[in-house]
């Protein structure tokens, strides 16, 4: 079992990747601070503590600062090696999780990409997103061949449970923004359905921020990040 006697993670509310380490330590059951982050002002320390990206997320454990969401994972598990375990104990496994992962990864950067958009750039942009969700929909058939599990006491999300939920359990807010639904049950029932399931775990519901105050944030960082008409 780690230690734990000093641990720090800053955060933002609205950061999909603090989210993911929130949720990864509340499944360990493992206690630590919580430190809000202003984004458009951020502490000393987190600049100390992150001085490469000086981004969210940085867990500082007894004074020794780890960054990059998905390094921070890997290091939670690593470091609390009692159960529940968030990677698999078969490197095989272990292998396509991280695979499937990182490929979550640049299709939610363009997903936010159609927050700046417009027009047939916009579109185009929902399209490409839509295409790489169906190759994700047929790929993930391999990790679950019986259907997504339930969650509960003996079963409890892990990696690539934590990644992609943080990554698309907030679409309502989008929804709500766009009219736009990017994961739809008529043709992601496998996605769908995971996300309905990690939405009935408990430690989900504690750090996914409410759908009101999320649209508010989008609508901030369109008009932030729009581009200017002349």
């Amino acid at each position: 079992m780690g230690d734990n006697s000093s641990l720090k993670l800053h955060g933002m509310w609205a950061s999909p990747f603090a989210m993911r380490v929130n949720l990864a330590l509340k499944i360990k059951g493992i206690e630590y601070e919580y430190i809000e982050e202003d984004l458009g002002n951020k502490s000393e320390l987190l600049l100390h503590n992150n001085p490469v990206h000086k981004k969210v997320p940085v867990l500082v454990h007894n004074g020794l600062p780890i960054a990059e969401s998905l390094v921070i994972l890997e290091y939670i598990d690593e470091t609390w090696t009692d159960a529940p375990h968030l990677l698999s104990q078969d490197p095989y496994q272990r292998a396509k999780h991280r695979f499937w992962a990182a490929f979550f990864g640049p299709v939610f950067d363009m997903m936010r990409n159609t927050l700046t958009t417009e027009g047939e750039a916009q579109k185009k942009a929902i399209s490409e997103v839509l295409e790489k969700l169906d190759v994700a929909e047929q790929g993930l058939k391999e990790i679950f061949p019986n259907g997504v599990p339930s969650y509960g006491q003996d079963v409890k999300p892990g990696y690539l449970d934590i990644v992609f939920y943080s990554l698309f359990g907030t679409q309502e807010a989008v929804e709500q923004m766009f009219g736009v639904k990017f994961v739809t049950a008529e043709r992601y029932p496998l996605l769908v359905s995971w996300i309905k399931a990690l939405k009935q775990v408990p430690e989900v519901n504690e750090v996914t921020p409410p759908t009101p105050k999320m649209v508010g944030f989008l609508q901030f960082i369109q008009q932030k990040y729009a581009p200017q008409k002349v």
